[in-house]
C-alpha cells in the first residue's frame, strides 16, 4: 500500500513528465514486441493486430495521471471533453472535412490519372480483416479517442499554462512523431519518414487550432483525427495519390493557421489551459520545455 501511494504521490508531483513516460511505456509494450518479432529476434508469435491496442497507451496514461493528480474530479475534468460536442456546426464541418476532402480530391485525382480510392477501401486495415463502412469508427476509439484524450486532452493544455501555443505544439510534436517510432521497424519502411514527421507536425498545429477553437474540445479532435486516419492510412490509402494530395492540404492548412492567428494562440479563442490539483512546480517540468525558449 505504502508502495503504490508513494509512486501515486510522484505521479502527482511531475504530471507531465509521469504522463509521457506512461504513454510510451505503454505503447511501446505492445510495439516493441511486434518490432522484434517482424525480424524474428521474439521467441513467440504475437498477432499483429495488436499493434491497434498500442493507441490507447495515451489514454490509459492520462488517466492514471489524472486520478494521481486530482482524483475522480480530475478524471471527470479530462473524459468530460470527450463529450464536448456544443461546438457548432461549422466545427463539427471541420470535424468530416478528411472524409469531405477524399470525396472531392478523389474525383479530381480521377479524372486526371483514373485511380480512384472509393469509400469502400476504406474498410481494409493492415492486420484486420474488412472491416466495412465500420472501419472510420474504428480509426475513431484507437487513434482517435485513444491518442487525443492523453495527447490533446491532457498534455497540451499543461504546455499551453506556461508557453505559447505554437511552443508547446512543437514539443508535443517531437514526443509525438518519437512515440510513432517502432512502427518503422515493422510497420513503415524509412522511406516514409520525412512524410510521416512533417505531417505530425501539421497534424499537430491544426489539433491546437481546433481544441482551442471549440473551448478544449478532444470530441471533435478525435473525429477528425480518426477520419484522417481512414482516409489516408487504410490498406489501400497509403499507396493512393489521393492520400497524398490530402496530406498536403493538411500542410498547407497548418501554415495559414500560423499566418492568420498567429503562434501565441493558433486560434481566435484563448487558448486552453489546465491546473494540476496540487501540482508543484517542479524542475523536471520545467526541464522538459525549457528548450523551447518560453513564451
Amino acid at each position: 500500500m505504502m508502495n503504490i501511494a508513494t509512486r501515486g504521490h510522484r505521479l502527482a508531483r511531475h504530471p507531465l513528465a509521469s504522463y509521457f513516460g506512461l504513454a510510451f511505456a505503454l505503447s511501446w509494450l505492445i510495439e516493441v514486441p511486434l518490432a522484434l518479432q517482424a525480424h524474428g529476434l521474439l521467441g513467440i508469435e504475437l498477432p499483429f493486430a495488436l499493434h491497434y491496442l498500442a493507441g490507447f497507451g495515451p489514454l490509459l496514461a492520462a488517466v492514471l495521471v489524472s486520478l494521481s493528480c486530482g482524483g475522480t474530479r480530475s478524471l471527470a475534468d479530462l473524459l468530460g471533453q470527450l463529450g464536448r460536442w456544443r461546438v457548432g456546426p461549422s466545427w463539427w464541418l471541420v470535424a468530416v472535412s478528411p472524409l469531405v476532402a477524399l470525396v472531392l480530391v478523389s474525383a479530381v485525382v480521377s479524372t486526371a490519372d483514373g485511380d480512384v480510392l472509393g469509400i469502400t477501401a476504406l474498410g481494409e486495415v493492415d492486420f484486420l480483416p474488412s472491416l466495412g463502412f465500420a472501419a472510420p469508427l474504428f480509426w475513431f476509439a484507437t487513434f482517435g479517442v485513444g491518442e487525443e484524450t492523453g495527447w490533446r486532452g491532457f498534455a497540451l493544455p499543461r504546455l499551453q499554462r506556461a508557453h505559447s501555443s505554437l511552443a508547446a505544439t512543437l514539443f508535443l510534436w517531437a514526443l509525438w512523431a518519437l512515440w510513432h517510432a517502432p512502427l518503422f521497424f515493422y510497420l513503415y519502411p524509412p522511406s516514409v519518414l520525412p512524410g510521416l514527421v512533417s505531417g505530425l507536425l501539421a497534424g499537430a498545429i491544426v489539433f491546437t487550432w481546433i481544441f482551442n477553437s471549440t473551448g478544449g474540445s478532444v470530441l471533435i479532435v478525435a473525429i477528425w483525427h480518426g477520419l484522417f486516419d481512414s482516409t489516408t492510412a487504410c490498406t489501400a490509402c497509403k499507396a493512393s495519390p489521393t492520400a497524398a494530395v490530402i496530406s498536403t492540404l493538411v500542410m498547407v492548412w497548418a501554415v495559414a493557421v500560423i499566418v492568420i492567428f498567429g503562434p501565441a494562440r493558433l486560434s481566435r479563442r484563448a487558448k486552453v489551459t489546465a491546473e494540476d490539483p496540487g501540482r508543484s512546480r517542479s524542475q523536471l517540468d520545467g526541464a522538459l520545455v525549457a528548450s523551447l525558449g518560453g513564451r
